[in-house]
């Protein structure tokens, strides 16, 4: 009879092991399992389309954002939402390929997603991003949680500063950090990484990657990306290595992990912000 019991319980164990992390994977059975497994806890990683030179694929940010997820929700159980690429892009929408919507709709289309992933059940959304025209559009989506009230928190993921990482890369490093902005050396290594199959390295020369700093003034203007990388490629992909991506991909996936962690215990985010509310909604009612 003990034997019979801990065969179940060993079987149990290895049917929640299976559950998979990607929401898309999950059949209507396992979803309430997994939403408990999460700790109400779900990873929306955001992404874009758009030009990554002329040897990496349209989407090297959605690739990148869906494995860094799904290879830490492996780690640290989170559902991880399917992939999601209505960012802001509007500096690419002279290249070939690219997947711009009005800047209303992505608002309230991320919205719209974030409050049918909380009508789920998951009160912690985390969200974390490949692109780098998306951290101000992210921020200010954030802080616009504040004009509503919600039963779910958002949390806006980003690995910190390591000088012991950055060291490490710096050594392996061919080219300058501070002119590898886009499709350059770190995201080609991290694509050859993850997705080697979609790399065609040999083309990453065949357009500049440099900054043409055709735009000399003291303030900033919607054109200024533009004006310094017309081809939409800031950087120097030929020298990208998969060694080097792995070791990106491995600091951002442990980071990941240990955010997970302390997002999943924590309980303050929600008191603090259901103070903040009640706040307003007493201030309201003296007026």
């Amino acid at each position: 009879m003990r034997i019979l019991l801990v065969l179940i319980l060993l079987c149990g164990s290895a049917v929640a092991q299976e559950i998979p992390v990607r929401w898309d994977e999950l059949t209507a059975s396992d979803f309430p399992l997994a939403v408990q497994r999460a700790s109400g806890t779900c990873i929306l990683p955001i992404g874009i389309l758009e030009k990554h030179g002329m040897h990496v694929p349209m989407g090297s940010d959605l690739i990148h954002v869906r494995e860094w997820a799904n290879r830490a929700a492996r780690k640290e159980y989170a559902v991880v939402f399917p992939d999601y690429f209505y960012g802001q892009i509007n500096e690419a929408r002279h290249q070939p390929g690219t997947f711009s919507l009005p800047s209303n709709l992505i608002m309230d289309l991320l919205q719209a997603t974030v409050e049918e992933i909380a009508r789920n059940g998951f009160k912690k959304i985390v969200i974390i991003n490949g692109h780098g025209g998306n951290p101000e559009f992210i921020r200010f989506f954030m802080q616009s949680q504040l004009n509503k009230k919600h039963d779910y928190a958002l949390y806006f993921f980003e690995p910190g500063r390591d000088e012991a990482f950055n060291a490490k890369v710096s050594q392996m490093r061919k080219t300058p950090a501070a002119d590898d902005q886009h499709a350059g050396e770190k995201e080609t290594s991290m694509n050859m990484f993850y997705r080697p199959d979609l790399v065609k390295l040999s083309r990453a020369t065949d357009e500049s990657g440099k900054n043409q700093a055709r735009l000399a003034i003291p303030a900033y203007t919607a054109i200024a990306w533009y004006s310094k990388f017309p081809n939409h490629y800031a950087g120097d992909g030929s020298n990208a290595n998969a060694e080097l991506g792995k070791l990106y991909a491995d600091f951002e996936i442990d980071a990941l992990v240990k955010g997970l962690k302390e997002i999943k215990a924590d309980t303050k985010t929600l008191q603090l912000q259901n103070e903040f509310f009640e706040r307003v909604e007493n201030l309201n009612k003296k007026r």
